[in-house]
């Protein structure tokens, strides 16, 4: 503590303690630190605000924690899974009048049973699931793959009790080589390593063993006999030894109808896999198109999803 002295030669004599001493000089470097290093705390601050948005890419609500994804912690949480009834083949969602009279099956399911045994998804691709699916995929943001990696951990684990005592191999669906050139990456790949890292026991993820020997279009807007033609042949096994007698996961992102997942289940299947399921991150649901469709009583919308839906 200070203690104040007497008056002496008109000179004040101030005695102070060691502490409050080293106390003001730690003040003083610390101002002195401060205005040497102000201009490139400046900088890295303009270098954070390129590297990580202030604001959330899928609310616009600003972002209070460092973080690698420009993603907010709330829309991160209320991402879900599926709950609704889902067909037992391909996952998608089910009427209530399927689940009085039906097996569990969707109506496509029972017309033209796909070359998978089954396939299973974390949650329906819409909302933030969609946008998540976009950042990566369109925009790029590599970090987002080991979040959708956890998703597709969920779905992966789903399937598990039916492998056995042997561990599946998991094969990414693969992108043909201009496309893969033009974005840079295979984003089925990049959330299916992150998405082995979750799951309870090693699993190998068998990249090239499957390949895209052909480039296809989109399938949006093409019917079902054009979507199966699209992908007709556009696959191959490259190394038929890797997938004999054995059980194969094909993981995507996204599965839509199921028909390309439903091609490289054929194509694997023929090389000798004995059983081969699919798990995608996320399901656009044929039904609740049909079900929004009929609920506006919109003819060609109805029209319209009933000639794109298939397996």
């Amino acid at each position: 503590m200070r203690r104040i002295g007497a008056w002496s030669d008109g000179w004040r004599v101030v005695f102070s303690s060691r502490e409050t001493l080293e106390r003001d000089r730690r003040s003083q470097r610390a101002q002195q630190r401060a205005v040497v290093f102000a201009p490139l705390q400046a900088i890295l601050r303009n270098v954070f605000s390129v590297l990580f948005p202030s604001d959330c890419r899928l609310c616009d609500t600003p972002l209070n924690n460092i973080s690698r994804i420009p993603v907010c912690s709330e829309c991160l949480a209320a991402i879900a899974p599926v709950r609704e009834p889902q067909c037992l083949v391909c996952g998608d969602r089910l009427f209530s009048a399927q689940l009085l009279t039906g097996d569990g099956r969707c109506q496509n399911c029972r017309d033209c049973e796909p070359e998978f045994g089954r396939a299973v998804s974390f949650g329906e691709y819409e909302g933030d699931l969609r946008s998540l699916v976009h950042l990566l995929k369109y925009e790029s943001v590599i970090p987002v793959a080991p979040v959708l990696g956890r998703m597709l951990a969920s779905a992966i684990a789903e399937l598990l009790s039916g492998c056995g005592d042997t561990p599946p191999l998991i094969i990414p669906v693969p992108l043909h080589k201009s496309k893969r050139s033009e974005r840079g990456f295979n984003q089925a790949e990049l959330i299916a390593r992150a998405a082995v890292k979750r799951l309870p026991q090693p699993i190998e993820v068998a990249t090239g063993v499957l390949v895209r020997q052909r480039a296809t279009i989109s399938q949006v807007g093409l019917s079902r006999e054009q979507r199966v033609a699209n992908v007709s042949d556009a696959f191959r096994v490259r190394d038929r030894r890797r997938v004999q007698g054995r059980s194969v996961i094909v993981v995507d992102d996204v599965m839509t109808t199921g028909t390309t997942l439903s091609e490289c289940a054929r194509v694997l299947k023929q090389a000798g896999a004995e059983r081969v399921w699919a798990a995608t991150v996320a399901r656009a649901f044929q039904a609740a198109a049909t079900l929004k469709a009929v609920n506006h009583g919109d003819e060609e919308e109805i029209e319209a999803v009933a000639v794109t839906a298939s397996v």
